[in-house]
Protein backbone atom coordinates (compact mmCIF):
# COMPACT_ATOMS: atom_id res chain seq x y z
CA UNK A 1 0.00 0.00 0.00
CA UNK A 2 1.03 3.76 -0.65
CA UNK A 3 2.09 5.87 2.62
CA UNK A 4 -0.41 8.25 1.69
CA UNK A 5 -3.40 5.74 1.52
CA UNK A 6 -2.90 4.34 5.22
CA UNK A 7 -2.13 8.17 6.16
CA UNK A 8 -5.73 8.83 4.63
CA UNK A 9 -7.36 5.79 6.33
CA UNK A 10 -5.25 6.57 10.14
CA UNK A 11 -6.90 10.01 9.19
CA UNK A 12 -10.51 9.29 8.92
CA UNK A 13 -10.49 6.45 11.55
CA UNK A 14 -9.28 8.74 13.82
CA UNK A 15 -11.75 12.12 13.07
CA UNK A 16 -14.82 8.91 13.84
CA UNK A 17 -12.91 8.41 17.40
CA UNK A 18 -13.03 12.39 18.15
CA UNK A 19 -16.60 12.26 17.20
CA UNK A 20 -17.53 9.75 19.76
CA UNK A 21 -15.27 11.21 22.80
CA UNK A 22 -17.10 14.55 21.67
CA UNK A 23 -20.08 12.88 22.58
CA UNK A 24 -19.33 11.17 25.31
CA UNK A 25 -17.62 14.11 26.85
CA UNK A 26 -20.12 16.12 26.92
CA UNK A 27 -20.89 17.58 30.53
CA UNK A 28 -18.51 15.40 31.76
CA UNK A 29 -16.57 15.93 35.38
CA UNK A 30 -13.79 13.72 37.05
CA UNK A 31 -15.99 11.23 38.47
CA UNK A 32 -17.36 10.84 34.96
CA UNK A 33 -13.44 10.22 33.20
CA UNK A 34 -13.44 7.56 36.51
CA UNK A 35 -16.07 5.69 36.59
CA UNK A 36 -18.34 6.87 33.41
CA UNK A 37 -21.37 7.18 36.46
CA UNK A 38 -21.30 3.39 36.48
CA UNK A 39 -23.87 3.15 33.72
CA UNK A 40 -22.50 1.26 30.79
CA UNK A 41 -24.78 -1.38 28.96
CA UNK A 42 -23.06 -4.74 30.06
CA UNK A 43 -23.03 -5.78 26.38
CA UNK A 44 -21.41 -2.82 25.32
CA UNK A 45 -18.46 -3.09 27.81
CA UNK A 46 -18.35 -6.80 26.89
CA UNK A 47 -18.09 -6.37 23.59
CA UNK A 48 -15.18 -3.66 23.94
CA UNK A 49 -13.17 -5.57 26.32
CA UNK A 50 -12.69 -8.17 23.56
CA UNK A 51 -10.45 -5.67 21.81
CA UNK A 52 -9.10 -4.36 24.94
CA UNK A 53 -7.86 -7.81 25.85
CA UNK A 54 -6.55 -8.80 22.26
CA UNK A 55 -4.50 -5.60 21.76
CA UNK A 56 -2.12 -5.02 18.81
CA UNK A 57 -0.02 -7.71 20.05
CA UNK A 58 -2.29 -10.24 19.88
CA UNK A 59 -3.95 -9.29 16.38
CA UNK A 60 0.28 -9.11 14.87
CA UNK A 61 2.24 -11.78 17.37
CA UNK A 62 -0.56 -14.59 17.90
CA UNK A 63 -0.19 -15.29 14.16
CA UNK A 64 3.32 -15.05 14.12
CA UNK A 65 3.57 -16.89 17.31
CA UNK A 66 1.60 -20.14 15.33
CA UNK A 67 5.44 -20.86 13.46
CA UNK A 68 6.97 -21.95 16.32
CA UNK A 69 4.58 -22.88 19.26
CA UNK A 70 1.21 -24.65 16.75
CA UNK A 71 -1.71 -24.40 18.84
CA UNK A 72 -0.40 -24.48 21.76
CA UNK A 73 -1.66 -21.29 22.67
CA UNK A 74 -5.08 -22.73 22.84
CA UNK A 75 -4.72 -24.39 26.29
CA UNK A 76 -3.19 -20.87 28.23
CA UNK A 77 -6.86 -19.36 26.59
CA UNK A 78 -9.00 -22.06 28.17
CA UNK A 79 -7.05 -21.29 31.17
CA UNK A 80 -8.40 -17.79 30.35
CA UNK A 81 -11.51 -19.20 31.10
CA UNK A 82 -11.55 -20.22 34.26
CA UNK A 83 -9.78 -17.18 35.65
CA UNK A 84 -12.70 -15.26 34.25
CA UNK A 85 -15.14 -17.54 36.05
CA UNK A 86 -12.73 -16.59 39.20
CA UNK A 87 -13.02 -12.65 38.18
CA UNK A 88 -16.76 -12.78 37.86
CA UNK A 89 -17.65 -15.04 41.61
CA UNK A 90 -14.78 -13.85 43.71
CA UNK A 91 -13.18 -10.36 42.78
CA UNK A 92 -16.06 -8.25 41.46
CA UNK A 93 -18.50 -9.08 44.03
CA UNK A 94 -16.22 -7.41 46.32
CA UNK A 95 -15.48 -4.48 43.88
CA UNK A 96 -18.80 -3.76 44.47
CA UNK A 97 -19.17 -4.49 47.37
CA UNK A 98 -16.65 -2.18 48.70
CA UNK A 99 -18.00 0.47 45.97
CA UNK A 100 -14.24 1.08 44.63
CA UNK A 101 -12.86 3.53 42.15
CA UNK A 102 -9.37 2.05 42.05
CA UNK A 103 -9.58 -1.67 43.24
CA UNK A 104 -6.32 -1.71 45.25
CA UNK A 105 -8.30 0.88 47.82
CA UNK A 106 -9.16 -2.90 49.04
CA UNK A 107 -5.66 -3.55 49.82
CA UNK A 108 -5.64 -0.11 52.33
CA UNK A 109 -8.90 -1.45 54.05
CA UNK A 110 -7.24 -4.80 54.08
CA UNK A 111 -3.79 -4.28 55.29
CA UNK A 112 -2.69 -0.66 55.58
CA UNK A 113 -1.11 1.94 53.83
CA UNK A 114 1.81 0.23 52.57
CA UNK A 115 0.44 -2.79 51.00
CA UNK A 116 -2.40 -0.60 49.75
CA UNK A 117 0.98 1.85 48.07
CA UNK A 118 2.67 -1.47 46.67
CA UNK A 119 -0.25 -2.81 45.09
CA UNK A 120 -0.57 0.39 43.27
CA UNK A 121 2.51 0.82 42.25
CA UNK A 122 2.98 -2.52 41.20
CA UNK A 123 -0.02 -1.96 39.07
CA UNK A 124 1.70 1.41 37.31
CA UNK A 125 4.78 -0.59 36.88
CA UNK A 126 3.01 -3.77 34.92
CA UNK A 127 0.38 -1.36 33.22
CA UNK A 128 3.43 1.38 31.75
CA UNK A 129 5.31 -2.10 30.47
CA UNK A 130 2.30 -4.11 28.96
CA UNK A 131 0.94 -0.78 27.67
CA UNK A 132 4.40 0.27 25.79
CA UNK A 133 4.96 -3.39 24.98
CA UNK A 134 1.63 -3.09 22.95
CA UNK A 135 2.34 0.62 21.28
CA UNK A 136 5.55 -0.42 20.50
CA UNK A 137 4.52 -3.26 17.85
CA UNK A 138 1.58 -0.84 16.54
CA UNK A 139 4.39 2.53 16.18
CA UNK A 140 6.82 -0.65 14.63
CA UNK A 141 3.89 -1.29 11.60
CA UNK A 142 3.22 2.53 11.12
CA UNK A 143 6.54 2.83 10.88
CA UNK A 144 6.72 0.61 8.30
CA UNK A 145 3.67 1.33 6.17
CA UNK A 146 3.62 5.18 6.38
CA UNK A 147 6.98 7.30 8.38
CA UNK A 148 10.07 5.65 6.98
CA UNK A 149 8.56 6.30 3.13
CA UNK A 150 8.38 10.02 4.61
CA UNK A 151 11.97 9.49 6.54
CA UNK A 152 9.82 10.37 9.67
CA UNK A 153 12.17 9.37 12.68
CA UNK A 154 10.52 6.27 14.96
CA UNK A 155 10.34 8.59 18.14
CA UNK A 156 8.26 11.00 16.01
CA UNK A 157 5.50 8.76 14.68
CA UNK A 158 5.53 6.75 18.46
CA UNK A 159 4.97 10.68 19.96
CA UNK A 160 1.97 11.42 17.42
CA UNK A 161 0.54 7.68 18.00
CA UNK A 162 0.55 8.82 21.96
CA UNK A 163 -0.56 12.48 21.55
CA UNK A 164 -4.10 10.90 19.46
CA UNK A 165 -5.05 8.90 22.72
CA UNK A 166 -4.60 11.82 24.55
CA UNK A 167 -6.22 13.48 22.66
CA UNK A 168 -10.04 11.63 22.58
CA UNK A 169 -9.62 10.21 26.18
CA UNK A 170 -8.70 13.64 28.17
CA UNK A 171 -12.29 14.65 28.68
CA UNK A 172 -14.24 11.93 28.85
CA UNK A 173 -12.39 9.33 30.09
CA UNK A 174 -13.52 5.95 30.61
CA UNK A 175 -17.19 6.67 29.48
CA UNK A 176 -15.52 7.49 26.28
CA UNK A 177 -13.24 4.37 25.94
CA UNK A 178 -15.96 1.96 26.26
CA UNK A 179 -17.26 3.22 23.34
CA UNK A 180 -14.48 3.79 21.02
CA UNK A 181 -13.58 0.18 22.50
CA UNK A 182 -16.55 -1.21 20.66
CA UNK A 183 -15.94 0.11 17.48
CA UNK A 184 -12.00 -0.76 17.88
CA UNK A 185 -13.40 -4.25 18.38
CA UNK A 186 -15.77 -4.73 15.53
CA UNK A 187 -12.82 -3.19 13.27
CA UNK A 188 -10.28 -5.75 14.82
CA UNK A 189 -12.81 -8.94 14.16
CA UNK A 190 -13.72 -7.72 10.78
CA UNK A 191 -10.14 -7.37 9.67
CA UNK A 192 -9.03 -10.66 10.76
CA UNK A 193 -12.16 -12.36 9.67
CA UNK A 194 -11.96 -10.97 6.16
CA UNK A 195 -8.40 -11.42 5.86
CA UNK A 196 -9.01 -15.48 6.53
CA UNK A 197 -11.46 -15.20 3.06
CA UNK A 198 -9.11 -13.32 1.41
CA UNK A 199 -5.82 -16.01 1.75
CA UNK A 200 -8.67 -18.94 0.97
CA UNK A 201 -9.44 -17.01 -2.17
CA UNK A 202 -5.96 -16.85 -2.89
CA UNK A 203 -5.48 -20.28 -2.32
CA UNK A 204 -8.41 -21.70 -3.82
CA UNK A 205 -10.32 -22.72 -1.11
CA UNK A 206 -13.64 -22.18 0.24
CA UNK A 207 -14.79 -21.80 3.80
CA UNK A 208 -15.08 -25.37 4.40
CA UNK A 209 -11.95 -26.12 2.85
CA UNK A 210 -9.81 -23.81 4.77
CA UNK A 211 -11.08 -25.32 8.09
CA UNK A 212 -9.93 -28.77 6.77
CA UNK A 213 -6.60 -27.15 5.97
CA UNK A 214 -5.82 -25.65 8.62
CA UNK A 215 -7.04 -28.79 10.73
CA UNK A 216 -4.51 -31.30 8.59
CA UNK A 217 -1.81 -28.91 8.91
CA UNK A 218 1.57 -29.25 10.87
CA UNK A 219 0.18 -26.01 13.23
CA UNK A 220 -2.80 -27.19 14.19
CA UNK A 221 -1.28 -29.22 17.45
CA UNK A 222 -2.82 -28.14 20.47
CA UNK A 223 -1.48 -29.70 23.20
CA UNK A 224 2.11 -29.99 24.48
CA UNK A 225 2.36 -33.08 26.24
CA UNK A 226 6.26 -33.19 26.99
CA UNK A 227 6.70 -31.84 30.71
CA UNK A 228 9.89 -30.69 30.16
CA UNK A 229 8.97 -27.55 27.54
CA UNK A 230 8.09 -24.52 28.53
CA UNK A 231 4.61 -24.86 26.69
CA UNK A 232 3.81 -28.04 28.28
CA UNK A 233 -0.13 -28.04 28.41
CA UNK A 234 -0.87 -27.74 31.66
CA UNK A 235 1.83 -25.08 32.69
CA UNK A 236 0.23 -23.18 30.13
CA UNK A 237 -3.38 -23.63 31.09
CA UNK A 238 -2.93 -23.32 35.16
CA UNK A 239 -0.50 -19.87 33.84
CA UNK A 240 -3.33 -18.75 31.60
CA UNK A 241 -5.71 -18.83 34.46
CA UNK A 242 -3.52 -16.90 37.01
CA UNK A 243 -2.52 -14.11 34.21
CA UNK A 244 -5.89 -13.77 33.54
CA UNK A 245 -6.71 -13.39 37.30
CA UNK A 246 -3.79 -10.96 37.76
CA UNK A 247 -3.91 -8.77 34.21
CA UNK A 248 -7.63 -8.30 34.07
CA UNK A 249 -8.98 -9.19 37.86
CA UNK A 250 -6.66 -7.42 39.77
CA UNK A 251 -5.79 -4.83 36.82
CA UNK A 252 -7.26 -1.24 37.29
CA UNK A 253 -7.15 -1.26 33.75
CA UNK A 254 -9.42 -3.84 32.88
CA UNK A 255 -11.69 -3.80 36.16
CA UNK A 256 -12.24 -0.18 35.32
CA UNK A 257 -14.20 -1.10 32.72
CA UNK A 258 -16.03 -3.80 34.33
CA UNK A 259 -16.90 -1.00 37.53
CA UNK A 260 -18.72 1.36 34.80
CA UNK A 261 -21.53 -1.53 34.76
CA UNK A 262 -24.58 -0.58 36.25
CA UNK A 263 -24.32 -3.36 38.72
CA UNK A 264 -22.85 -6.35 40.57
CA UNK A 265 -25.51 -8.78 38.11
CA UNK A 266 -24.48 -6.83 35.01
CA UNK A 267 -20.72 -6.74 35.27
CA UNK A 268 -20.94 -10.73 35.88
CA UNK A 269 -22.97 -11.09 33.18
CA UNK A 270 -20.48 -9.01 31.18
CA UNK A 271 -17.54 -11.16 32.37
CA UNK A 272 -19.29 -14.43 31.37
CA UNK A 273 -19.96 -13.72 27.90
CA UNK A 274 -16.98 -12.21 26.50
CA UNK A 275 -14.67 -14.82 28.11
CA UNK A 276 -16.82 -17.51 26.02
CA UNK A 277 -16.99 -15.36 23.01
CA UNK A 278 -12.81 -14.46 23.64
CA UNK A 279 -11.95 -18.50 23.06
CA UNK A 280 -13.70 -18.43 19.57
CA UNK A 281 -11.68 -15.09 18.67
CA UNK A 282 -8.62 -16.40 19.86
CA UNK A 283 -8.80 -19.46 17.91
CA UNK A 284 -9.64 -17.52 14.63
CA UNK A 285 -6.18 -15.45 15.26
CA UNK A 286 -4.43 -19.11 15.20
CA UNK A 287 -6.29 -19.72 12.21
CA UNK A 288 -4.74 -16.91 10.70
CA UNK A 289 -1.63 -17.72 11.83
CA UNK A 290 -1.77 -21.27 10.11
CA UNK A 291 -2.91 -19.74 6.97
CA UNK A 292 0.01 -16.84 6.59
CA UNK A 293 2.52 -19.83 6.75
CA UNK A 294 0.59 -21.83 4.62
CA UNK A 295 0.71 -19.36 1.96
CA UNK A 296 4.21 -18.23 2.63
CA UNK A 297 5.46 -21.59 1.86
CA UNK A 298 3.59 -22.35 -1.32
CA UNK A 299 4.04 -18.82 -2.55
CA UNK A 300 7.78 -19.26 -1.80
CA UNK A 301 7.64 -16.35 0.86
CA UNK A 302 10.89 -16.19 2.95
CA UNK A 303 9.32 -16.02 6.57
CA UNK A 304 10.95 -13.15 7.79
CA UNK A 305 13.41 -13.63 11.04
CA UNK A 306 10.98 -11.83 13.38
CA UNK A 307 7.68 -13.62 12.89
CA UNK A 308 5.61 -10.63 14.45
CA UNK A 309 7.08 -9.14 10.61
CA UNK A 310 5.03 -11.89 8.96
CA UNK A 311 1.37 -10.56 9.26
CA UNK A 312 1.71 -7.13 8.34
CA UNK A 313 4.57 -8.20 5.47
CA UNK A 314 1.75 -10.05 3.85
CA UNK A 315 -1.13 -7.85 3.97
CA UNK A 316 0.88 -5.01 3.30
CA UNK A 317 2.35 -6.23 0.05
CA UNK A 318 0.84 -9.51 -1.13
CA UNK A 319 -2.59 -10.02 -0.18
CA UNK A 320 -4.27 -7.17 -2.48
CA UNK A 321 -5.04 -3.60 -1.28
CA UNK A 322 -8.63 -4.90 0.63
CA UNK A 323 -6.15 -7.10 2.66
CA UNK A 324 -3.94 -3.71 3.24
CA UNK A 325 -7.01 -1.73 4.00
CA UNK A 326 -8.20 -3.82 6.34
CA UNK A 327 -4.86 -4.57 8.16
CA UNK A 328 -4.24 -1.06 8.92
CA UNK A 329 -7.84 -0.55 10.35
CA UNK A 330 -7.22 -3.76 12.43
CA UNK A 331 -4.12 -2.81 13.65
CA UNK A 332 -5.08 0.76 14.94
CA UNK A 333 -8.15 -0.42 16.44
CA UNK A 334 -6.34 -3.11 18.13
CA UNK A 335 -3.48 -0.75 19.29
CA UNK A 336 -5.49 2.04 20.53
CA UNK A 337 -8.04 -0.56 22.85
CA UNK A 338 -6.15 -1.04 24.57
CA UNK A 339 -4.20 1.79 24.87
CA UNK A 340 -6.81 4.25 25.49
CA UNK A 341 -7.53 2.52 28.10
CA UNK A 342 -4.21 1.90 29.74
CA UNK A 343 -4.06 6.09 29.80
CA UNK A 344 -7.01 6.51 31.58
CA UNK A 345 -5.78 3.45 34.13
CA UNK A 346 -2.73 5.04 34.41
CA UNK A 347 -4.42 8.52 35.04
CA UNK A 348 -6.69 7.30 37.39
CA UNK A 349 -4.69 4.94 39.38
CA UNK A 350 -2.30 7.56 39.92
CA UNK A 351 -4.50 10.13 41.25
CA UNK A 352 -6.35 8.22 43.58
CA UNK A 353 -4.22 5.92 45.11
CA UNK A 354 -1.11 8.42 45.13
CA UNK A 355 -2.41 11.88 45.07
CA UNK A 356 -5.74 11.02 46.48
CA UNK A 357 -7.88 13.38 43.93
CA UNK A 358 -11.38 12.83 46.21
CA UNK A 359 -10.08 15.39 49.33
CA UNK A 360 -9.63 18.31 45.99
CA UNK A 361 -12.59 20.63 44.66
CA UNK A 362 -13.95 19.73 41.08
CA UNK A 363 -11.85 22.38 39.96
CA UNK A 364 -8.51 21.16 41.45
CA UNK A 365 -9.44 17.65 40.57
CA UNK A 366 -9.67 18.77 36.99
CA UNK A 367 -5.37 20.00 36.90
CA UNK A 368 -4.26 17.14 38.36
CA UNK A 369 -6.26 14.61 36.54
CA UNK A 370 -4.92 16.83 33.33
CA UNK A 371 -0.81 16.87 34.77
CA UNK A 372 -0.93 13.25 35.47
CA UNK A 373 -2.88 12.41 32.30
CA UNK A 374 0.36 14.04 30.29
CA UNK A 375 2.49 12.69 32.54
CA UNK A 376 1.49 9.47 32.25
CA UNK A 377 1.61 9.92 28.30
CA UNK A 378 5.19 11.11 28.72
CA UNK A 379 6.20 8.12 30.65
CA UNK A 380 4.77 5.75 27.88
CA UNK A 381 6.53 7.50 25.18
CA UNK A 382 9.94 7.39 27.16
CA UNK A 383 9.38 3.33 28.11
CA UNK A 384 8.39 2.89 24.15
CA UNK A 385 11.63 4.65 23.05
CA UNK A 386 13.36 2.25 25.47
CA UNK A 387 11.87 -0.44 24.40
CA UNK A 388 12.83 0.03 20.80
CA UNK A 389 16.60 0.16 21.65
CA UNK A 390 16.44 -3.69 23.45
CA UNK A 391 16.71 -6.62 21.14
CA UNK A 392 13.70 -8.92 21.43
CA UNK A 393 11.66 -11.74 21.16
CA UNK A 394 8.29 -12.53 19.82
CA UNK A 395 6.33 -9.37 21.73
CA UNK A 396 3.03 -11.55 22.92
CA UNK A 397 5.93 -13.60 24.55
CA UNK A 398 8.05 -10.74 25.90
CA UNK A 399 4.40 -9.76 27.47
CA UNK A 400 3.81 -13.01 29.39
CA UNK A 401 7.05 -12.74 30.64
CA UNK A 402 7.31 -9.21 31.80
CA UNK A 403 3.83 -10.05 33.43
CA UNK A 404 5.11 -13.28 35.43
CA UNK A 405 7.45 -10.47 36.87
CA UNK A 406 5.53 -7.98 37.96
CA UNK A 407 2.01 -9.23 38.12
CA UNK A 408 3.51 -11.87 41.35
CA UNK A 409 3.24 -9.77 43.89
CA UNK A 410 0.02 -8.10 43.05
CA UNK A 411 -1.36 -11.90 43.03
CA UNK A 412 0.13 -12.68 46.30
CA UNK A 413 -1.47 -9.56 47.88
CA UNK A 414 -5.11 -10.25 47.02
CA UNK A 415 -4.58 -13.78 47.59
CA UNK A 416 -3.39 -13.46 51.04
CA UNK A 417 -6.13 -10.71 51.51
CA UNK A 418 -9.17 -13.08 50.52
CA UNK A 419 -7.96 -16.67 51.81
CA UNK A 420 -5.91 -16.04 54.63
CA UNK A 421 -7.73 -14.62 57.79
CA UNK A 422 -5.16 -13.16 59.38
CA UNK A 423 -3.39 -9.45 59.91
CA UNK A 424 0.51 -8.61 59.27
CA UNK A 425 2.41 -7.90 62.09
CA UNK A 426 4.72 -5.90 60.48
CA UNK A 427 3.11 -4.50 57.89
CA UNK A 428 5.85 -1.73 56.52
CA UNK A 429 7.97 -4.84 55.17
CA UNK A 430 5.50 -5.30 52.41
CA UNK A 431 7.18 -3.55 49.90
CA UNK A 432 10.33 -5.60 50.71
CA UNK A 433 8.71 -8.61 50.18
CA UNK A 434 7.29 -7.61 46.67
CA UNK A 435 10.59 -6.73 45.36
CA UNK A 436 12.62 -10.30 46.60
CA UNK A 437 10.16 -12.37 45.59
CA UNK A 438 10.59 -11.13 41.80
CA UNK A 439 14.33 -11.22 41.93
CA UNK A 440 13.80 -15.17 43.47
CA UNK A 441 11.32 -16.30 40.40
CA UNK A 442 13.91 -14.64 38.11
CA UNK A 443 17.16 -16.84 39.33
CA UNK A 444 14.65 -20.00 39.41
CA UNK A 445 13.73 -19.08 35.62
CA UNK A 446 17.24 -18.18 34.92
CA UNK A 447 18.61 -21.44 36.53
CA UNK A 448 15.68 -24.05 36.28
CA UNK A 449 17.23 -26.55 33.88
CA UNK A 450 20.07 -26.99 35.91
CA UNK A 451 17.87 -27.05 39.19
CA UNK A 452 15.13 -28.64 38.14
CA UNK A 453 17.00 -31.65 36.09
CA UNK A 454 15.90 -30.37 32.45
CA UNK A 455 13.06 -28.58 33.68
CA UNK A 456 12.19 -25.07 32.47
CA UNK A 457 9.94 -22.82 33.81
CA UNK A 458 7.99 -21.10 31.30
CA UNK A 459 4.58 -18.94 32.14
CA UNK A 460 4.11 -20.12 35.48
CA UNK A 461 6.33 -17.54 36.72
CA UNK A 462 3.95 -15.30 38.09
CA UNK A 463 2.43 -18.16 40.14
CA UNK A 464 5.72 -19.11 41.59
CA UNK A 465 6.51 -15.54 42.24
CA UNK A 466 2.76 -14.97 44.04
CA UNK A 467 3.24 -17.63 45.81
CA UNK A 468 7.24 -17.10 47.58
CA UNK A 469 4.59 -13.40 47.86
CA UNK A 470 2.34 -15.28 50.09
CA UNK A 471 5.48 -17.13 51.83
CA UNK A 472 6.78 -13.60 52.27
CA UNK A 473 3.59 -12.79 54.01
CA UNK A 474 2.92 -15.41 56.31
CA UNK A 475 6.97 -14.67 58.15
CA UNK A 476 5.53 -10.98 58.85
CA UNK A 477 1.39 -12.41 59.89
CA UNK A 478 0.70 -12.09 63.31
CA UNK A 479 -1.24 -15.52 64.39
CA UNK A 480 -3.08 -14.05 66.79
CA UNK A 481 -5.41 -12.46 64.75
CA UNK A 482 -8.68 -12.87 62.62
CA UNK A 483 -10.43 -11.16 60.22
CA UNK A 484 -13.21 -11.58 57.71
CA UNK A 485 -11.02 -11.43 54.65
CA UNK A 486 -14.75 -10.86 52.87
CA UNK A 487 -16.03 -8.26 55.08
CA UNK A 488 -16.48 -4.95 53.52
CA UNK A 489 -16.13 -3.69 57.07
CA UNK A 490 -12.25 -5.19 56.46
CA UNK A 491 -9.84 -2.33 58.49
CA UNK A 492 -11.86 1.23 58.80
CA UNK A 493 -14.92 2.58 58.07
CA UNK A 494 -13.37 5.84 55.85
CA UNK A 495 -14.69 4.42 52.98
Amino acid sequence: MEATSVAIIITVYFLVLFIIARLTGKKADTETFFTAGRQSPWYVVAFGMIGASLSGVTFISVPGWVGSSEFTYMAMVLGYLAGYIAIAFILLPLYYKLNLVSIYTYLEKRFGFYSYKTGAGFFLISRIIGASFRLFLVAGVLQLAVFDHWGVPFGVTVTVAIALIWVYTLKGGIKTVVWTDTLQTLFMLLAVSVTIIIIGNEMGWGLSEIVTNVENSSYSKWFETDVNESNFWLKNFIAGAFITLTMTGLDQDMMQKNLTCKSLKDAQKNMLWFSVVLIFVNLIFLSLGALLFIYSEKNGIPIPKNTDDLYPLLALNNLGSAAGILFMLGIIAAAYSSADSALTALTTSFCHDFLDIKKYPEKERKRIKLLTHIGMSTILLVVILIFNEIERDNVIKELFNAAGFTYGPLLGLFAYGLFIKKQLSKEFLVPVIAIIAPVITYLLVEYSVVLFNGYEIGFERLLINGLLTIIGLLFITDWSSEVDALDSDLKSDKF
